[in-house]
């Protein structure tokens, strides 16, 4: 009797305990159990506290001094137009409009996660589009019709900055009528994120497919870094195969579920914040005037003064052609995620 008495009184001083490092902010780790009872979570759950802290082991907690408040989604879309610069068959042989559909479907159900984790960021998705069908128009607006998230769609009207766009390229060739319509759906993106957007931007083309843990990877991931930094940043959620042709040194940082390495390039998807693009305004819109070579040149330059990291494992897959080294990320089922985006 005297023994059960005993392990009450432990129970209820633990119980007492763990209310008290509850109400003063301390975790309480468990090694035998690989339990966390501050949180009633396991090890190997998801311990971060979106604007409040982050928290892996063995190197415990990191105070979150920059806050994500808000993220929009700016997806450029285009489904009568194959590929920009090449007319090689894309991975999955399909109709580009079958990308497009996967790939806003893909987005659609990370964003639909992030904010059941992230109730108080606001989420919103709007779609630029160019010259699509008005069926594949109307396919897109029945997806973002179920998402319960802010949405909209513009179409874009490459005219309206035709005239800013040099006919020439880098390569002292002609631009193509592809590359107009490109550069001017990058440049309203552009515009539309300095007039519209207060934290976070997504800019992203239609033919990528995302995990669903990618935007709750990446918003616990860039207030970490940020916060250990002090520095905005920019993420890219692919592991572009070319980042292997070459021997580069990098920086290795802990995100939340995955390793984040800097790079140097990357293509036009990205994550930033409203900081980094008036900071770089006038680098930024260059892209969208001029056909550098590479096209992505004025971005390359920003990450020479700023973080840009880049997930390993990817977070996201390029719909491009299997061979080419701007596709298929490493070591990771991307079938799989194909299939599991069909039914949207």
């Amino acid at each position: 009797m005297k023994e059960i008495n005993n392990i009450n009184k432990k129970n209820f001083f633990k119980k007492i305990f763990i209310k008290i490092c509850r109400i003063l902010g301390f975790e309480i780790i468990d090694q035998g159990l690989f339990y966390v009872p501050t949180q009633k979570k396991f090890l190997n759950e998801n311990l971060n506290v979106q604007g409040k802290k982050s928290i892996t082991l063995p190197l415990g907690e990191t105070k979150i001094s920059r806050k994500v408040k808000a993220l929009t989604v700016i997806y450029r879309s285009c489904t009568n137009i194959n590929m920009l610069t090449q007319n090689k068959k894309r991975l999955f042989d399909r109709e580009k409009s079958e990308y497009t559909f996967r790939s806003l479907n893909s987005i659609i159900l990370s964003l639909n996660l992030a904010k059941k984790s992230f109730p108080r960021i606001e989420f919103d998705i709007v779609i630029i589009d160019y010259n699509s069908m008005k069926n594949n128009l109307e396919q897109m607006k029945k997806q973002l019709s179920k998402s319960l998230l802010k949405n909209s769609i513009i179409s874009l009207d490459p005219n309206e900055f035709r005239n800013e766009i040099k006919k020439v390229n880098a390569e002292n060739k002609n631009v193509t009528e592809n590359q107009i319509s490109n550069m001017s759906n990058i440049h309203k993106s552009l515009l539309l994120a300095k007039k519209q957007c207060e934290d976070l931007i997504y800019f992203v083309e239609d033919d990528y497919l995302h995990q669903q843990e990618t935007f709750r990877e990446m918003i616990f991931t860039y207030e970490r870094i940020s916060s250990q930094i002090n520095r905005e940043l920019i993420l890219c959620p692919i592991d572009y195969p070319y980042l292997y042709t070459r021997t580069d040194p990098t920086n290795v940082f802990l995100g939340s579920t995955r390793h984040w390495r800097l790079v140097g390039e990357t293509l036009c998807t990205f994550l930033t914040s409203s900081n980094i693009l008036r900071k770089y305004w006038d680098k930024f819109v260059s892209m969208c005037q001029f056909e550098h070579y590479p096209f992505e040149k004025p971005l390359h330059d920003i990450y020479k003064s700023e973080y840009c990291l880049s997930p390993l494992p990817s977070l996201a897959l390029h719909c491009t052609n299997v061979n080419s080294i701007y596709g298929l990320s490493p070591i990771t089922d991307w079938k799989k995620l194909w299939q599991d985006n069909e039914n949207y």
